[in-house]
């Protein structure tokens, strides 16, 4: 992301669910990294008990959205 965009999260974080197709993705929260660049900040909406917390990178399109 540029330099303009600081404010705006980097990544979105999913509670993923199962394997393959039959997987549930579910929007939990979003990610910045950190100043330094050795972390990243989480705001989380929920927080899964069970299953796994994947990261992706935040596309152009969502983030026009």
């Amino acid at each position: 992301m540029s330099d303009t965009n600081t404010n705006r999260p980097a990544f979105r974080l999913y509670s993923v669910n199962g394997e393959g197709k039959s997987a549930r993705w579910t929007d939990i929260g979003v990610a910045w990294p950190t100043r330094d660049g050795k972390g990243f900040s989480l705001n989380l909406n929920a927080l899964p008990l069970n299953g796994r917390i994947v990261m992706r990178e935040v596309t152009e399109k969502e983030a026009a959205a």
